[in-house]
């Protein structure tokens, strides 16, 4: 069984009770987000993608990537969602000082500033919903609604039913899945109307946000599967700087973003990651057990790299927060 996307999977979950049902299908969820995003690198070595090579790479190239070749990067891009339900399976313990402070969001006067802080803004709900912390996501909703408003897609954030179900705090799988569509559906529009700029900025970041959260826990939380999983974003990076990588000489904000995430690449330089065959899965698909064989990563990463990456994460992260 293949999940194709982070929707496929919610589609599965949410719209086939007969398949996972109440607690069950909670932990199921816990459990498959994991393996899906261990999956994604891995994935990405099956077809031949069409990107710009070069520096020069124009903007009018950017929008003519493949859409299979833009829909991998965006697949690839580790899920905040993802990353919260990794952290709970490990029994870290939720905390609201990893959040950005939506306060003066009614400021930002820039589609840059605001396309990039809905992707922000995207990884924290995605963190709060997965910890059910839902009485406390109503100020992210409303941000996210205010943004997504002012880039002109506030008709793909299904913001009623949204706020509807964190005040209730009833259907957390619905409530996963309406949140990450509705993403989903904004990054397309923006990539097919001509947007792809905002596209790259909001998929930076969602990216950035949730590896921002990785990389504080894992001060405090030395686990090494979510060390693996900080050190596997060598490979996504790669991904994101491709995607920034036409439009950063469009405006200053641009470039320093991209001087940013180079010298993020730079520290990964050193990190070796490499694959081998896992241990089979189980899992029931027709109510047939199905055997599926998959890879996991080998990362080799040092402290001092892990430091460093830490230390830059954060720093590029408060920037953007700041608007400097």
């Amino acid at each position: 069984m293949k999940f194709d996307s982070i929707k496929h999977f919610f589609y599965i979950c949410v719209l086939t009770p007969n398949l996972m049902t109440g607690k069950i299908a909670r932990l199921a969820l816990l459990f498959l987000l994991i393996s899906v995003c261990s999956c994604k690198v891995n994935n990405r070595k099956q077809a031949e993608l069409l990107f710009p090579v070069i520096d020069s790479a124009t903007i009018a190239e950017s929008e003519k990537l493949s859409k299979e070749a833009i829909a991998d990067i965006v697949q690839n891009v580790a899920s905040p969602v993802e990353i919260a339900a990794m952290l709970q399976s490990l029994s870290v313990p939720f905390s609201a000082d990893y959040l950005g402070s939506t306060k003066g969001v009614e400021q930002l006067s820039t589609n840059f500033q605001k396309a990039t802080m809905l992707g922000i803004y995207g990884a924290d709900l995605g963190y709060l919903n997965i910890y059910e912390k839902t009485g406390n996501s109503i100020e992210v909703v409303s941000s996210i609604k205010q943004l997504a408003d002012g880039l002109r897609v506030g008709q793909f954030f299904d913001y009623e039913t949204i706020k509807r179900l964190s005040l209730n705090k009833t259907d957390i799988d619905s409530l996963l899945y309406l949140s990450v569509s509705s993403y989903n559906k904004i990054d397309e529009y923006l990539r097919t109307n001509d947007r792809g700029s905002l596209s790259a900025l909001m998929i930076s970041g969602v990216w950035l946000e949730g590896q921002y959260i990785a990389t504080q826990v894992v001060t405090s939380f030395p686990e090494k599967k979510l060390k693996d999983r900080i050190g596997e974003q060598k490979i996504i990076l790669n991904d994101l700087l491709m995607l920034l990588r036409p439009y950063k000489g469009t405006s200053p904000e641009y470039s320093n973003l991209y001087a940013l995430m180079e010298q993020m690449s730079n520290l990964y330089r050193d990190v070796k990651v490499t694959y081998r065959i896992a241990e089979p899965q189980t899992l029931e698909k027709d109510d047939r057990l199905v055997l599926i064989q998959k890879e996991e990563s080998v990362v080799e990463m040092s402290d001092d790299e892990l430091r460093k990456i830490v230390g830059l994460t954060m720093e590029i992260r408060n920037k953007l927060i700041s608007g400097e």
